[in-house]
């Protein structure tokens, strides 16, 4: 987690001013990757004391449209945030217990992440999930 000096500089970097909401958000996110927004509004809570839904909801609106905090959905779920931006990384998710986790881009031959038929888009980016069984999942009942 960066300190709080450090979400300063991000935001004022993005051009967006300095609030203790924002920072809080920011703070929250890097300190839970693929946090929903229930986690990150009890984080803030916990941080600042009274912060409404509302606001917690609009500073994630703002860091997102400044590329500061990523947006995902896996297909069922709930909305997320991370702040691993900028490097059209993919995530695995477990079918049973809803764990997200990082993969890196794909590496060697990926046909299928060029598009066959592109309809006159400049596609910059391909998002990929990946579905199976997390390990707690999987290992046996003790």
């Amino acid at each position: 987690m960066a300190p709080t000096t450090d979400f300063a500089q991000l935001l004022r970097g993005s051009d967006l001013r300095v609030t203790r909401p924002r920072i809080a958000v920011l703070s929250a996110v890097h300190a839970r990757p693929h946090a929903d927004t229930e986690s990150i509004i009890g984080a803030v809570r916990t941080d600042l004391g009274d912060v409404s839904h509302q606001a917690v909801y609009d500073v994630l609106r703002v860091l997102t449209a400044a590329g500061l905090v990523r947006r995902i959905q896996p297909s069922g779920s709930v909305a997320r945030y991370e702040s691993r931006t900028g490097d059209n990384h993919h995530h695995v998710v477990c079918r049973t217990c809803g764990t997200i986790a990082d993969v890196d881009c794909a590496v060697g031959d990926t046909p299928c992440l060029t598009a066959a038929e592109d309809h006159g888009f400049v596609i910059d980016e391909a998002e990929v999930v990946y579905w199976g069984t997390c390990p707690d999942c999987t290992a046996p009942p003790s």
